[in-house]
């Protein structure tokens, strides 16, 4: 059975408590907001989104003092995980931990996971399409580059067991390196942390019959996988360290080094994710797999609030088959033009409720480029606010495709429920909340 101990969320009332509480010397800063007190047992609150339905979400809160653990580095976490356990666990994480060591600590670089003779050099001779064709890669560079890659991902992937709670002290809880895997576990909860440069040091080259094909990666940040009931909140996600525009180009694509920042696939359920920033990424938020993926029906129930999205290219999210609700969240899109494709993506079967989200973009972004469709139907989007100007995505989305087959309609077939969200607030002010209060070390 879950326990109920805290129940948090971060509204305006609560924020101007704790800056009056800090103007008489009884709070912590904003920036470190989580030390000034005991975050690890909050749970999320009754009415917080589709994570609080059917049950609600309480992560570790229900823990014994044996598993409540502060971890330092990658040995400490891995034990303190326990395989991915069931058993109800607090795991705060102190500082900075590297993901890219070995036992003995000493940082490991993709040369250190190198095998079996791998090399990039021979990798791309032997695949180069020109020569090598629109075939899958075979033979020993992409047996060699498998076995590498496999080296890494014993190193840099967590298995995150059901009822855990993963928190972040302060506001320097930086998890460097790592992919946290939420697989197949229930009632979980992801707080406080600075999610950062989950690097691939052997992308695979896929080929695309008719096309210029990509690179493909391995990790995500944070990856829910056929996870239910789980609560992101204040995380920081980023490719800090290694930024993708700073690679080369291979056969005519950027060769990219990391996946999503926070995807949610395989079924996963009943997710919250609010007050969290995702910043300078490409692929940012995938929700749902493949547009065959039926199994996917009737879950990926996701809540999206008082987030930001800056410097995202794509996935903000990207959504197959989810009902999401996303409201009152933070767009600051790419200065380059090169390096915007879309915000929210609908893709096969979604079903998006869209309310008072703040777009702010450069001139060369039009409120169409908003919003992409791939056999997506349907959008409801209101409030929304385009560089300060209200202004109707549907509509604006439809006349610029008028007559293709991708129009939307703005009846997604549900309506969120008021029991599972609190109040919501303009979009002008969400930008501004969002600004100040999103991310890494800001919990009120």
């Amino acid at each position: 059975m879950r326990t109920m101990p805290v129940s948090v969320r971060n509204r305006p009332l609560q924020a101007a408590l704790a800056c009056a509480l800090l103007a008489l010397g009884l709070g912590a800063s904003g920036s470190a907001g989580a030390q000034g007190r005991d975050i690890s047992r909050d749970v999320l609150a009754a009415d917080d989104g589709w994570a609080a339905a059917d049950g609600g979400t309480t992560g570790g809160a229900a823990a014994d003092d044996a598993h409540v653990t502060t971890v330092t580095d990658r040995a400490g976490l891995l034990r303190a995980l326990d395989g991915g356990s069931a058993t109800p666990k607090i795991i705060k994480i102190a500082g900075t931990l590297d993901a890219n060591v070995d036992d003995r600590g000493r940082h490991l670089s993709c040369a250190d996971y190198a095998t079996d003779g791998y090399d990039l050099k021979k990798y791309l001779a032997a695949y180069d399409p020109r020569t090598w064709g629109g075939a899958g890669p075979a033979g020993p560079q992409e047996e060699a580059r498998a076995a590498s890659a496999a080296r890494q991902a014993e190193r840099v992937t967590f298995k995150v067991g059901s009822n855990t709670t993963l928190v972040g002290l302060g506001a320097g809880a930086v998890l460097k390196g790592a992919s946290l895997q939420v697989a197949n576990a229930d009632n979980v909860i992801v707080r406080n942390l600075d999610l950062r440069d989950a690097y691939d040091c052997f992308p695979v080259w896929q080929p695309n019959t008719g096309g210029l094909g990509d690179w493909k990666t391995a990790y995500d940040t944070l990856w829910l996988k056929g996870a239910t009931h789980v609560w992101v909140d204040h995380v920081t996600a980023s490719d800090e360290g290694h930024p993708d525009e700073d690679e080369p180009t291979y056969f005519g694509r950027n060769y990219l080094r990391h996946d999503g920042l926070i995807d949610i696939t395989n079924g996963s359920d009943l997710v919250t994710v609010s007050w969290s920033r995702l910043v300078g990424h490409d692929k940012a938020m995938l929700i749902g797999n493949g547009d065959g993926v039926t199994g996917d029906r009737g879950k990926l129930r996701v809540t999206l609030h008082h987030n930001a999205f800056e410097g995202i290219v794509q996935r903000a999210p990207r959504v197959r088959f989810g009902q999401v609700h996303l409201y009152n969240n933070r767009y600051v899109v790419p200065a380059d033009a090169h390096d915007h494709r879309y915000s929210v993506g609908v893709s096969t079967e979604s079903r998006i409720h869209a309310e008072n989200n703040a777009f702010t973009t450069p001139s060369y972004v039009e409120a169409a480029d908003l919003v992409k469709s791939w056999n997506g139907t349907a959008l409801h989007a209101e409030g929304t606010l385009f560089n300060g100007y209200p202004v109707d995505l549907v509509t604006i989305y439809n006349a610029y495709n008028s007559g293709s087959e991708r129009d939307l309609t703005t009846d997604v077939g549900w309506t969120p429920s008021p029991s599972l969200h609190g109040p919501i607030s303009s979009a002008a002010q969400a930008d501004k909340d969002v600004a100040r209060g999103a991310g890494t070390g800001r919990i009120r």
